[in-house]
C-alpha cells in the first residue's frame, strides 16, 4: 500500500490521538488540526491525500472548511466525521467525499478512507 498522508481534523485532543495512532498503524502518515484555521494552513502548504473533518468546531466550523477546501483543491477527499448527523443536509456538505457518525468503532472510518482514497487515484489514472 502506498503511503497516504491524512488530515484529521477534530477539536478533541483525544479523538486526534486516537484516530493518529490507529491510522497509522494501519500504513497512513497522519496530521492533525485541532481547528478548520490549522486545517486550512497545513492544505495550503502541504495539501494531504485526505481529510477526515469534524463539523462542530471552534474557530472554523467544518461545513466552512469544507467549503474552503474545495477552493484550495477540490480533488482532496474529504469524510466528514461527525457526532450530529443532521448537519448532513446542510447544502455545503454535499462536497463532502463521505459522510459518517463517529463511533469508538474505527472500521468503519478505516474502510471508508481506504475508499475514498481509491477512488481518488481511478480518476486520475
Amino acid at each position: 500500500m502506498a503511503t497516504y498522508k491524512v488530515l484529521v481534523v477534530d477539536d478533541n485532543a483525544d479523538i486526534r490521538a486516537l484516530y493518529d495512532e490507529e491510522l497509522t498503524g494501519e500504513g497512513y502518515q497522519v496530521v492533525t488540526a485541532a481547528n478548520g484555521e490549522e486545517a486550512l494552513q497545513i492544505a495550503k502548504e502541504d495539501p494531504p491525500d485526505a481529510v477526515i473533518l469534524d463539523i462542530a468546531m471552534p474557530v472554523k466550523s467544518g461545513l466552512e472548511t469544507l467549503t474552503e477546501l474545495a477552493g484550495i483543491n477540490g480533488d482532496i477527499p474529504v469524510i466528514v466525521n461527525t457526532a450530529y448527523p443532521l448537519f448532513r443536509f446542510d447544502f455545503r456538505s454535499l462536497r463532502a467525499a463521505a459522510w459518517l457518525v463517529k463511533s469508538s468503532n474505527l472500521t468503519e472510518l478505516k474502510t471508508t478512507l481506504q475508499k475514498v482514497l481509491n477512488e481518488r487515484n481511478e480518476k486520475s489514472l
